[in-house]
């Protein structure tokens, strides 16, 4: 039976979405060919083996418009003739293009991939591509008539189900900060970060972490996304996500080098990790990131595994109701749980946060010596990806 290894994984460090962030002088396509150019140079690969760039991007407007997965492998030198092409799954696009990229390995239409993803969030702004009723349509709306609401507001629905506190998720978001910092201190990054030049230098530091960030200091942001028409619609709620226990807005880019466990033999390449499992899951739109807790379950029943196999899971921090809810369910081990921080620290450029966590999920993995890695993340509309790698 084939097998799909991932020989390399590298990432941008984060630059803050907005104007004036280490990246937002940088266009996506060159954001992500500059990290496709370091993966394939480190690799020493003959790019003509790739047979495939399959790359994530939420925001498919403007500068990001047009297959930019196509673009940026051009950009990065790589031939004419190795095709790419640009998925969504919202904020699990690449995790999806990592999906893809390993399941043609095991089908056999592949040999050699490339799954990557990238957001400019300070270029292209979430709501470039509109979003809104206006997308939704008679049917959808008449089986739904409550309609869609904001993310953030679904993150006060799932902190309200599970019965968190103001204090739980400060506390969460301050740890993540934490952790990160102290991983950067410990060079646990230095592997999987390239830099990416920029005026002046390159950027090869998150941006996004908040190293003197304090519990108190949380404590003192109002909530977000409280409205007197969402406390007369969802009363009951505490109202307790602010930008600080969020995920920020991001510019970042990731990609993977995954290929078939012959083929990498034959290459004389060491592979790093391998794919052990996938899933995907829907679950309540109007909850919307609960969906990352039946996928989990989904994997864990395939692969006949429970969470305490797991050496390490990465939850994605798109706002710390979403992995505290997880690891409630599951009576997961804080310890494992996103161990060099999450997304809260480590920024949600939402094209590229998939193939992140997997750079992230195997650095540890080696660090530690730990065998199985899970990766979930939530997903607008009520999805998740859930994805397994087992070191080698």
């Amino acid at each position: 039976m084939r097998s799909a290894v991932i020989v390399d994984v590298v990432r941008s460090a984060s630059g803050r979405g907005k104007t004036g962030g280490a990246l937002s002088g940088v266009h996506p396509v060159d954001l992500l060919a500059e990290v496709l150019r370091s993966l394939m140079s480190r690799s020493d690969i003959d790019p003509v083996l790739v047979d495939d760039v399959i790359g994530g991007c939420v925001s498919q407007a403007s500068e990001q418009a047009g297959n930019i997965t196509r673009s940026a492998a051009l950009a990065a030198g790589l031939p004419e003739s190795t095709p790419a092409t640009t998925v969504t799954r919202a904020c699990g696009s690449s995790q999806q293009a990592v999906h893809f990229a390993a399941q043609g390995v095991l089908a056999g239409a592949y040999d050699v991939v490339v799954a990557c993803g990238v957001e400019s969030m300070s270029r292209v702004p979430m709501g470039t591509a509109p979003m809104g009723r206006d997308l939704v349509g008679t049917a959808l709306a008449q089986r739904y008539p409550q309609g869609w609401i904001s993310q953030g507001v679904a993150a006060e629905l799932v902190a309200h189900r599970y019965g968190l506190h103001r204090d739980d998720v400060d506390r969460y978001a301050f740890e993540s900060h934490r952790r990160a910092a102290a991983a950067v201190a410990a060079g646990h990054f230095d592997r999987e970060i390239v830099p990416v030049p920029v005026p002046g230098g390159a950027h090869a530091t998150d941006e996004t972490i908040r190293a003197t960030t304090t519990v108190d200091g949380l404590g003192t942001l109002r909530a977000s996304f409280h409205s007197e028409e969402a406390a007369q619609r969802f009363p009951g709620l505490d109202w307790m996500i602010t930008p600080g226990n969020s995920s920020p807005l991001t510019d970042a880019a990731a990609a993977t080098l995954i290929m078939s466990e012959e083929k990498a033999a034959q290459l004389g390449l060491t592979p790093r990790a391998r794919f052990a499992g996938f899933a995907v899951a829907g679950d309540d739109p109007l909850y919307m990131l609960t969906a990352p807790i039946p996928a989990t379950r989904k994997i864990l029943d395939r692969t006949r595994l429970a969470v305490a196999d797991i050496d390490v899971y990465e939850v994605n921090e798109a706002f710390a109701s979403v992995p505290l809810a997880w690891a409630r369910e599951f009576d997961a081990d804080p310890d494992r749980l996103n161990p060099v921080g999450g997304a809260i620290a480590l920024g949600h450029a939402i094209g590229a946060s998939g193939v992140r966590l997997l750079a992230t999920m195997v650095g540890e993995l080696e660090r530690t010596g730990g065998r199985y890695g899970l990766q979930t993340m939530c997903e607008h509309g009520g999805m998740a990806n859930a994805l397994l790698v087992e070191r080698i």
